[in-house]
């Protein structure tokens, strides 16, 4: 399954059942769509509901959640862990619904489209990402990569990274260090920490933000420690712990609640 087919059965559905289906269902099952594409089409994927309602302008969490559930229950959607409540990540799978026949729309949009004056020009879909070389890609420096070249499933991670390369030039400018082997590190070595950290050891934005904060401010002794994402993820616990500003562990993912309480 892609974007495309996701999107084809969903509208079949809703073209059926127009007195059943709201915005607020779309909005929440495309964001769905594309946090499963950045994430690489991984068949269970967290899906936290601070990030969704925020970046879908949901302010109510009972509408968004009461919404959520509907598409469960309309077999879109699949609960792998259902949060306790607004502050923790989902995890879900999304689910190939054929429940609504193809023919309905495709009949609709094929008479619609008689009825309409057909245009001379053609319309071509434009391709944002040239094919990438995946043996020399990986391999070039970091900070000399555009966004644009950037696969849509690395586009998250490739900012955290890069956020944290420039905040590790900045400190070692301030200490008069040596600054090319920061500046040539490549997109892997950059990229596949924040990637594992947030895939494989349950680190949320939040959790990085507090790392950020805490490497950016008065604390001189980590700045001289921690030049690169590998580095990162290996003391990113004692940073959350040590950090000045007080942290409230409870909504935390109980991984990296563990191992900040180990270090307290």
């Amino acid at each position: 399954m892609n974007s495309y087919e996701f999107s084809r059965l969903w509208f079949d559905y809703s073209f059926l059942h127009p007195g059943q289906v709201k915005p607020v269902h779309s909005a929440i099952y495309f964001f769905a769509i594309e946090r499963c594409n950045r994430l690489g089409w991984k068949a269970e994927f967290g899906f936290p509901t601070d990030l969704a309602m925020e970046a879908l302008g949901i302010k109510n969490y009972r509408t968004y959640i009461r919404a959520l559930q509907d598409l469960v229950d309309w077999g879109f959607i699949r609960w792998i862990q259902k949060s306790s409540n607004q502050y923790t990540a989902n995890v879900i799978a999304l689910v190939k619904n054929t429940e609504a026949p193809a023919k309905a729309l495709d009949n609709a949009l094929s008479l619609h489209s008689t009825k309409q004056v057909q245009s001379i020009a053609s319309i071509n879909k434009q391709l944002n990402h040239k094919p990438i070389n995946h043996k020399t890609f990986f391999n070039k420096p970091l900070l000399k990569i555009d966004k644009s070249e950037i696969p849509e499933n690395e586009l998250g991670y490739y900012e955290w990274a890069v956020k944290f390369q420039e905040l590790f030039l900045k400190n070692l400018k301030n200490k008069g260090a040596p600054l090319k082997r920061t500046e040539m590190l490549s997109f892997e070595d950059g990229v596949k920490p924040i990637r594992l950290m947030m895939e494989k050891d349950g680190v949320s934005e939040n959790q990085l933000q507090l790392a950020y904060d805490f490497l950016d401010g008065n604390d001189e002794f980590w700045k001289g420690i921690i030049l690169d994402t590998k580095k990162l993820r290996q003391k990113i616990g004692q940073l959350i712990a040590q950090g000045k500003k007080p942290v409230k562990t409870e909504n935390m993912d109980l991984r990296l609640r563990q191992k900040i309480k180990s270090y307290d």
